[in-house]
Protein backbone atom coordinates (compact mmCIF):
# COMPACT_ATOMS: atom_id res chain seq x y z
CA UNK A 1 0.00 0.00 0.00
CA UNK A 2 2.84 2.34 0.90
CA UNK A 3 4.55 1.65 -2.43
CA UNK A 4 1.33 2.42 -4.28
CA UNK A 5 1.01 5.76 -2.50
CA UNK A 6 4.65 6.57 -3.25
CA UNK A 7 4.12 5.65 -6.90
CA UNK A 8 1.05 7.85 -7.18
CA UNK A 9 2.86 10.74 -5.51
CA UNK A 10 5.88 10.30 -7.79
CA UNK A 11 3.64 10.20 -10.86
CA UNK A 12 1.89 13.35 -9.79
CA UNK A 13 5.17 15.11 -9.07
CA UNK A 14 6.63 14.11 -12.43
CA UNK A 15 3.44 14.85 -14.33
CA UNK A 16 2.40 18.10 -12.71
CA UNK A 17 2.64 21.36 -14.54
CA UNK A 18 2.41 23.43 -11.39
CA UNK A 19 6.12 24.11 -11.47
CA UNK A 20 9.02 23.95 -9.10
CA UNK A 21 7.19 25.39 -6.08
CA UNK A 22 4.55 22.65 -6.10
CA UNK A 23 7.28 20.03 -6.66
CA UNK A 24 9.15 21.31 -3.59
CA UNK A 25 5.95 21.21 -1.49
CA UNK A 26 5.20 17.63 -2.47
CA UNK A 27 8.81 16.60 -2.04
CA UNK A 28 9.01 18.14 1.45
CA UNK A 29 5.74 16.47 2.50
CA UNK A 30 6.97 13.11 1.21
CA UNK A 31 10.25 13.44 3.10
CA UNK A 32 8.42 14.44 6.28
CA UNK A 33 6.20 11.36 6.10
CA UNK A 34 8.90 8.84 5.16
CA UNK A 35 11.44 10.12 7.68
CA UNK A 36 8.97 10.37 10.55
CA UNK A 37 9.73 8.12 13.54
CA UNK A 38 6.02 7.28 13.74
CA UNK A 39 5.99 6.04 10.14
CA UNK A 40 9.15 4.01 10.69
CA UNK A 41 7.67 2.46 13.83
CA UNK A 42 4.42 1.56 12.02
CA UNK A 43 6.36 -0.05 9.17
CA UNK A 44 8.47 -2.02 11.66
CA UNK A 45 5.39 -3.22 13.55
CA UNK A 46 3.64 -4.17 10.30
CA UNK A 47 6.65 -6.14 9.09
CA UNK A 48 6.94 -7.96 12.42
CA UNK A 49 3.24 -8.89 12.46
CA UNK A 50 3.44 -10.13 8.88
CA UNK A 51 6.55 -12.14 9.73
CA UNK A 52 4.80 -13.67 12.74
CA UNK A 53 1.78 -14.63 10.63
CA UNK A 54 3.90 -16.21 7.88
CA UNK A 55 6.32 -17.99 10.20
CA UNK A 56 6.21 -21.78 10.06
CA UNK A 57 8.18 -22.18 13.27
CA UNK A 58 6.09 -23.00 16.34
CA UNK A 59 5.83 -20.30 18.96
CA UNK A 60 7.79 -21.17 22.06
CA UNK A 61 6.75 -20.41 25.61
CA UNK A 62 8.79 -20.73 28.78
CA UNK A 63 7.95 -23.88 30.69
CA UNK A 64 10.01 -23.53 33.83
CA UNK A 65 13.39 -22.08 34.71
CA UNK A 66 16.15 -24.61 35.42
CA UNK A 67 18.22 -21.99 37.12
CA UNK A 68 18.49 -18.21 36.98
CA UNK A 69 20.14 -18.29 33.53
CA UNK A 70 18.41 -21.25 31.83
CA UNK A 71 14.75 -21.61 30.92
CA UNK A 72 13.14 -24.50 29.05
CA UNK A 73 11.06 -23.50 26.02
CA UNK A 74 8.37 -25.68 24.49
CA UNK A 75 5.94 -25.19 21.58
CA UNK A 76 2.53 -23.85 22.64
CA UNK A 77 0.69 -26.96 21.45
CA UNK A 78 2.86 -29.18 23.68
CA UNK A 79 2.53 -27.01 26.76
CA UNK A 80 0.69 -28.83 29.59
CA UNK A 81 -1.27 -26.49 31.77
Amino acid sequence: MLRLMIGIAAGYVLGTKAGRVRYEQISAATRAVTESPVTRRLVLIGRQRLSDKLSTRPKLEPMRPLDERTTLLVPQDQLRR
